[in-house]
């Protein structure tokens, strides 16, 4: 009996540490492909508060948890489904998906350079014409942001399983739902921090105290700075990321030109501070990989441009 009791409590223990170890493969992989993510969830942070911007400000927190819970849904309903398909039956797909989602970026960021340069916008598909109640409204506006998440998400997934693809299937599932749901909180619970910071401000101006006050009147002046520079952001973000993944992607085609020079450039200008070299590296690499996002965002700027004058002349 002793001798069973003893066999089956080390059945136990190897399987609670086959469980640990497991469960440490799963963190590691989410952290690393969470890691590599950052740039777009810099954006994705950036472009939502825009959304509820001219509402109520009772009924931002709900707009907020209606576009996080269809945030939610994009990724694990829709995107984690085909990213496990993709990884099993396609993984040669993997990394022209990632191109196709950083050529996009890298649109979408040259084109708000372009409007930041002309002050002309290009098309919001989400502006509504006429009056509008203000139910309709805020449900238009939600769908529109689970829109657009639904893009960034799907290039979250796609950079987060580039990292993972080499890990067994149920490790993959494991560190991509993760990375969804906890991206999904860090970035909405930011965005509900931000868009109702400037209420924390104006609630602190009417307290007493004069510390209080000047604290209140400080963030209530210093949002609008604040989401300036968020767009400012994110848009740079963009252009990293996009750029990023594209010189990746040439580099795993073995189209080297580009990504040898900006390894080349990285070096020599890292060698002359040897102090902050990889600091000096990294800064040359998300430089070089910017401006060949904002080449390539401009010829697909150009072409999408040219397309849609073409056929509002033939219509």
């Amino acid at each position: 009996m002793a001798s069973g009791l003893v066999a089956l409590l080390d059945d136990v223990a190897g399987i609670a540490k086959l469980a640990a170890a497991s469960l440490d493969d799963v963190t590691a992989a989410a952290g690393k492909a969470g890691a590599k993510a950052a740039g777009v969830v810099v954006d994705d942070a950036a472009v939502t508060p825009n959304y509820v911007t001219g509402f109520t400000p009772d009924r931002e927190l709900p707009m907020i948890w209606r576009i996080a819970l269809g945030s939610i849904r994009n990724k694990l309903v829709f995107l984690l489904p085909g990213a496990l398909a993709l990884s099993a039956f396609a993984p040669w797909g993997v990394t022209p998906l990632l191109m196709l989602g950083g050529g996009y970026l890298c649109f979408e960021a040259t084109e708000k350079v372009l409007e930041a340069f002309s002050g002309k916008s290009h098309g919001d598909e989400d502006a509504v014409s006429g009056p509008q109640d203000p139910a309709t409204l805020e449900k238009q506006k939600v769908s529109g942001a689970i829109r657009t998440d639904l893009i960034l998400s799907a290039e979250i997934m796609a950079i987060a399983l580039a990292d993972v693809a080499d890990r067994p299937l149920l490790v993959q599932a494991a560190a991509l739902a993760i990375v969804g749901v906890l991206i999904t909180v860090a970035v909405y619970g930011a965005v509900a921090l931000i868009v109702k910071m400037d209420d924390i401000g104006l609630h602190m101006a009417k307290r007493s105290g004069a510390t209080t006050q000047s604290i209140g009147r400080g963030l209530v002046k210093g949002m609008p700075v604040v989401m300036r520079a968020l767009s400012v952001i994110g848009t740079a973000a963009m252009l990293w990321v996009g750029g990023g993944i594209i010189v990746h992607g040439l580099e795993h085609f073995h189209l080297t030109p580009i990504p040898d020079w900006i390894h080349h450039a990285g070096k020599a200008a890292a060698g002359g501070v040897p102090e902050i070299a990889g600091a000096v590296e990294w800064l040359v690499f998300a430089i070089a990989s910017a401006i060949v996002g904002l080449i390539v965002g401009g010829v697909i700027a150009a072409v999408m441009h040219a397309i849609h004058h073409r056929r509002k002349s033939a219509a």
